[in-house]
């Protein structure tokens, strides 16, 4: 049967927090049995916007990840809680029974992604539902992608076998794979946030010009050239989606009948080499 399935860009998340602040909208003051209990007015963040500054002055870029539940199909709060508390519905959403789960506070830490919730007040732990009890009424997307207004976020109702067609297609990505819970949220773009970049600037020595055109070699090691690109007007190059801590890497720059140049560097994060003067 059809589910419900999650994708962020986080190339278009600008951090506006609609999404939260929708989340919120709709859940504090507001009870929808049998999915939740009303969200208490602070300290519940059942859309988490996760923060990464990437680079050096002037090569910098902000990435922004937002985190709600993951929907998992291998989903830790629901292996772990007790009588039931917590179920994934056939429509793949996992919801918290807030009448089963009342006491159940060491479901929080089942959550690799941390995106569970203490409602101290009713004794419950609570999260994002994906607003089910509007998908029941016949809604065709829960409040946060309602309130995007970059398109950083939307629902995809589709069989399994279509949605790998769409995550081979779009290249999506789940996040943090290694905790193998098969996550109905997925990500584009994800690179942004969970990798790091090379990058920097080429000019003329004798002129102080941009070396507009220069061919940049990414080497690997000592020998394997990985990536090449050509810098733009202002000399400007960039190479990313790279692990953090990936280990020597080296630059070969060429520029008409400039001698070569090679810049080494130990990649640990993002990082700004500078100006290449040839």
């Amino acid at each position: 049967m059809k589910k419900w399935n999650l994708v962020i860009d986080v190339a278009k998340c600008h951090d506006c927090n609609n999404c939260f602040l929708s989340c919120k909208d709709e859940y504090v003051g507001n009870d929808f049995p049998p999915f939740s209990v009303a969200q208490p007015n602070h300290g519940h963040r059942w859309m988490n916007i996760m923060r990464k500054e990437r680079g050096q002055y002037p090569k910098v870029d902000v990435a922004y990840l937002p985190i709600p539940c993951m929907h998992c199909d291998d989903a830790p709060c629901i292996k772990k809680s007790k009588d039931g508390a917590v179920y994934k519905r056939d429509d793949g959403i996992v919801i918290i029974d807030p009448e089963k789960a009342k006491g159940q506070k060491d479901i929080l830490a089942t959550c690799p992604y941390g995106a569970i919730w203490w409602n101290e007040e009713k004794a419950v732990p609570q999260k994002c539902t994906l607003c089910a009890h509007l998908l029941d009424e016949g809604w065709k997307e829960p409040r946060c992608v309602q309130a995007c207004p970059t398109g950083a976020l939307r629902v995809i109702y589709a069989e399994d076998f279509e949605m790998q067609k769409i995550i081979e297609s779009e290249n999506l990505e789940v996040y943090q794979p290694q905790y193998k819970t098969r996550p109905r949220v997925y990500y584009k773009n994800l690179y942004r946030y969970a990798t790091c970049f090379i990058a920097g600037s080429v000019a003329i020595r004798d002129t102080d010009e941009c070396a507009e055109g220069a061919t940049v070699s990414l080497i690997k090691g000592s020998k394997k050239t990985i990536a090449e690109a050509v810098t733009n007007n202002y000399g400007d190059f960039k190479f990313d989606g790279f692990d953090e801590d990936g280990g020597a890497y080296s630059l070969d720059i060429s520029y008409k009948d400039r001698p070569k140049k090679i810049i080494e560097l130990e990649l640990k994060t993002s990082v700004n080499v500078g100006t290449i003067l040839l």
